[in-house]
């Protein structure tokens, strides 16, 4: 067990180096530009299924709350936490269409729009970013294995190199928590 333990931890941190040295500039430009939009009264919505909906609601509470300092709130919000209208949407529009049709009632210009998905193909997700795009918000998107569908609609992909849907989880909290640390630095200056 020991010896798996081990390679757990050294499968995620290899993981995570290989992206960090990919995508490092990228997070700062997203960062700054992130900022850019807050300032000027933008939110930031975040969604995802499964885990990646958690991820999606742990982002937006650092960024509502704190993450590493006291500070005004952050405008973010994750559209996965309604179930009402979750399961509103799904019953009358599918579940392909649940984030899209909350992106058409609440998202303007000034905002970001993170999806996460770990196969980078969930419909919903996809839906709801080219929404967003249309929009003229700041799309992104937390993707794994070969970006899927959803890598060339966004304005910015993130693309964990892993195929492993714990090690991709793993790099997209991660992802998350440093854009957080970012803007907040960010927010001071």
């Amino acid at each position: 067990m020991k010896e798996r333990i081990l390679t757990i931890f050294q499968e995620s941190a290899s993981v995570k180096l290989a992206f960090v040295e990919k995508y490092s500039e990228q997070i700062e430009e997203v960062a700054k530009e992130i900022v850019k939009r807050l300032k000027k009264g933008g939110t930031i919505y975040l969604f995802g299924n499964g885990g990646s909906a958690a991820d999606a609601q742990h982002i937006a509470a650092e960024l509502v709350g704190r993450f590493s300092t006291d500070r005004p709130p952050i405008k973010a919000l994750a559209l996965t936490t309604d179930p009402s209208v979750i399961t509103a949407l799904s019953n009358d529009y599918g579940y392909e269409k649940v984030f899209e049709r909350q992106v058409k009632a609440f998202v303007n210009p000034n905002d970001v729009v993170i999806g996460i998905s770990t196969s980078g193909s969930s419909l919903n997700v996809y839906n709801g970013l080219k929404e967003a795009k249309n929009k003229g918000a700041l799309t992104v998107a937390f993707l794994g294995k070969d970006g899927g569908l959803i890598k060339d609609i966004v304005d910015y992909s993130f693309i964990v190199p892993s195929y492993e849907t714990p090690r991709i989880q793993e790099c997209h909290i991660t992802l998350g928590h440093t854009l957080c640390e970012l803007i907040e630095l960010l927010l001071k200056e």
